[in-house]
């Protein structure tokens, strides 16, 4: 029998309610490490700990509230824990630790996990763009985070942007958000990859693909985003960052060409 199937959930719950730091850190520790399995998250999401978690998420100590967004993170993954986690409005506490803590940190991984979740609901998306930095924060963590916490920031604002085009597209672009998006179309994870081209197509001036004059490459689509971002600092970075994605691009095609001509010679008798 495990754990949570013997009671001890309802205890974890009590000391998530106390007024004791220390048995409030232990719960939340705790509850973190039940998480973690899938069999739990269910039972977790139904017994009412959620919003007890965003709780400590607003008023707990420090490391109450990376346990706390970390064990979210792990609820987050079941869908019907998703609609409870919207309910309890975690975005704006979310935000707020990831504001506080380093880009490329465990925490801010899990932070823009929480997001990404969230921000498929109407409500995410408005309270991160509500919060004073929010989407320059995940912006950060798109070009500064660990690999799989930037493929959650690349997707929080391709969603964000596939939901309302019109409504997001500035505040994203304002953010400086193209230099990350080009290194993550070479650098980044396959998924990555792909989300990050289809938000730099998402963010030039006309979403619709080009005629056969223009081809639809990379390249022109986002010298059409370069052409509109305001500011030389911001467009200065963004040319150089293509000038290096195009480099990278085509010494990895020549390597292909390389290998491909080592496969294809005959071998010698």
């Amino acid at each position: 029998m495990s754990i949570v199937e013997a009671g001890a959930l309802d205890h974890v719950i009590r000391f998530l309610q106390s007024e004791n730091i220390n048995l409030q850190e232990s719960a939340t520790a705790a509850l973190l490490t039940l998480s973690a399995s899938i069999s739990n998250k269910p039972i977790i999401g139904a017994s009412g700990a959620i919003p007890l978690l965003v709780n400590i998420l607003k008023h707990g100590t420090t490391q109450a509230k990376v346990d706390a967004v970390m064990a979210l993170s792990n609820l987050s993954t079941y869908t019907d824990n998703l609609t409870v986690i919207i309910e309890t409005d975690p975005v704006p506490s979310v935000v707020t630790l990831l504001k506080s803590s380093k880009r490329s940190s465990k925490t801010a991984e899990k932070c823009c996990s929480v997001i990404e979740s969230m921000v498929g609901f109407d409500e995410g998306r408005t309270a991160l763009a509500a919060e004073d930095g929010g989407i320059l924060a995940v912006v950060e963590v798109l070009e500064n985070g660990t690999r799989q916490a930037r493929e959650h920031a690349v997707g929080a604002l391709l969603t964000i942007c596939e939901s309302d085009r019109c409504k997001y597209r500035e505040l994203i672009l304002k953010e400086g958000v193209i230099p990350g998006l080009l290194e993550l179309t070479v650098q980044g994870t396959p998924k990555s990859q792909t989300k990050a081209q289809t938000l730099l197509r998402l963010l030039r001036e006309t979403p619709y693909p080009r005629s056969e004059f223009q081809p639809d490459t990379l390249e022109n689509i986002v010298c059409n985003i370069i052409s509109q971002i305001d500011g030389d600092e911001q467009s200065s970075k963004a040319k150089k960052m293509l000038a290096e994605m195009v480099q990278v691009s085509m010494e990895q095609s020549l390597r292909h060409l390389q290998q491909r001509a080592l496969v294809c010679t005959p071998t010698e008798l």
